[in-house]
């Protein structure tokens, strides 16, 4: 029975991020990249007149205004009534009432398995931590809108191919959409989202021990009158999430909503401004602090009370629910030590946020910088015994992870050794069953915290 009321709530918290009411016109930004506004207003170009640390050189020649003319004339990649829809669900969150979970590829390719697989293990890990928490879980990736941010190190901009960077965004915007609305994300095809490793793994049997208990209520609420073919079991809400480090091409798909006359960063539902880019007199801060966007604020130990207060409300001075999410990205030591002070400065000022935990890329476990699975699973469970000791909300997680096969990161029950890894990755990745085994870790965990009896 527990997994039947699990189910109503799954249902109860799903529609589609990618409605089709969510169309509503919206204006492109026309202007050259050397406008500059007043000192006391924004504009989408405001950003210009600041300093853009750590983002990639381009020149403003005819051949990079006219690539960036044709975004500007392009359509958004998403729509203002999603990025709503989504901050709603974040204020919600941020008051304790719901979990977000952002999968994040650095290495994605434009692949339609690759997206779909990808996809299909954030479907799965959402569902356990639905189960885990009793509330609401926010499914985000970072897919579709990372090839238009280019290294740190190019200076190439020519290379860059901003057009061919946003079609190919475009398309996997398209499939998301697809996957989302189109009846892949019917609950009752929960048994089909498997991929080999749950048939294989002991974290993939658990996983379709748990199907099958969900089967049977399904089955169950079928049986009493319930219309399981309603869009709230056939359709999910997806959102994605972007680094915006490019600026003019961010700017170039910023679009002015006709209904609310607000400015809104079109190339993805979330913006983040990274931990090297966010300076309170930069550009990346100026851009975002004008969006209607949700932003997500990158921190590490080195951020201090009293700068994380400056930039929040730089951002946030309205102090509204949603709109800040603070990622934190430290290590077990350093985040036991750092984030206790973070958020009692936060408590104290009475500031409205959502804490993430990002373990992804703190702690490096050999010279190629490749992520332990052990060291991602102690820094989580340091940012949940924190926050159980300040009394505050752990409002989510941020992963580097993969639909694929990978072996990128050593550790967890699929037994990888340091010895088999890649050795060349900056951004390494959990593989699909080290995904899934860390979500069944966290829902454990947030069934203790609900005072719900552990996973059988």
């Amino acid at each position: 029975m527990t997994v039947f009321f699990f189910v109503l709530l799954l249902t109860t918290s799903v529609g589609s991020a990618f409605s089709l009411n969510s169309f509503a016109r919206e204006k492109p930004v026309r202007h050259k990249f050397h406008m500059i506004a007043s000192a006391d207003s924004w504009t989408p170009s405001s950003w210009a007149q600041k300093e853009a640390k750590n983002m990639p050189k381009y020149e403003g020649n005819d051949e990079f205004n006219d690539e960036i003319s044709k975004i500007e004339r392009c359509s958004p990649l998403v729509f203002a009534g999603e990025v709503r829809t989504l901050h709603e669900n974040l204020a919600r969150a941020s008051q304790g009432q719901g979990f977000l979970l952002v999968g994040n590829d650095n290495e994605e390719t434009f692949e339609v398995d690759y997206i779909r697989d990808t996809f299909r293990v954030i479907l799965q890990m959402a569902l356990m931590l639905t189960f885990g928490s009793a509330m609401p879980v926010i499914k985000v990736g970072r897919l579709g809108n990372q090839f238009s941010n280019p290294g740190k190190e190019s200076g190439d901009t020519k290379s860059l191919n901003l057009m061919g960077e946003y079609n190919r965004s475009s398309q996997t915007l398209n499939i998301l959409r697809a996957f989302a609305t189109g009846g892949y994300a019917d609950i009752s095809r929960l048994h089909a989202w498997n991929l080999d490793f749950v048939d294989e793994t002991d974290e993939g049997s658990r996983y379709r021990k748990f199907a099958a208990k969900v089967d049977e209520s399904l089955r169950f609420m079928k049986a009493c009158g319930v219309d399981t073919s309603a869009s709230s079991f056939t359709k999910t809400d997806f959102f994605t999430a972007n680094e915006c480090l490019f600026l003019p091409y961010e700017q170039a798909l910023t679009r002015e909503d006709s209904t609310t006359g607000r400015w809104y960063d079109c190339s993805a539902h979330m913006t983040w401004i990274p931990e090297d880019s966010r300076q309170l007199d930069g550009a990346h801060l100026e851009f975002c602090r004008g969006l209607g966007n949700p932003v997500g604020i990158r921190i590490n130990d080195k951020c201090s009370p009293e700068e994380l207060i400056r930039v929040i409300d730089t951002v946030n001075p309205q102090n509204l629910p949603g709109r800040t999410t603070v990622i934190v990205c430290m290590g077990d030591g350093k985040l036991r030590k750092n984030l206790p002070g973070l958020i009692r400065s936060i408590q104290r000022e009475g500031k409205s946020v959502l804490w993430v935990s990002d373990p992804s890329y703190a702690i490096k476990s050999n010279d190629y910088g490749t992520s332990g699975f052990e060291k991602i699973r102690d820094e989580l469970r340091a940012f949940f015994d924190v926050h159980d000791e300040m009394g505050s909300h752990p409002g989510g997680v941020h992963l580097a992870m993969t639909g694929e096969d990978v072996m990128e990161c050593s550790g967890g029950f699929s037994g990888i050794s340091e010895d088999s890894l890649a050795s060349s990755l900056r951004y390494p990745r959990l593989n699909g069953a080290q995904a899934l085994e860390l979500a069944f870790l966290i829902a454990e965990r947030m069934r203790v915290r609900t005072g719900l009896p552990p996973i059988e």
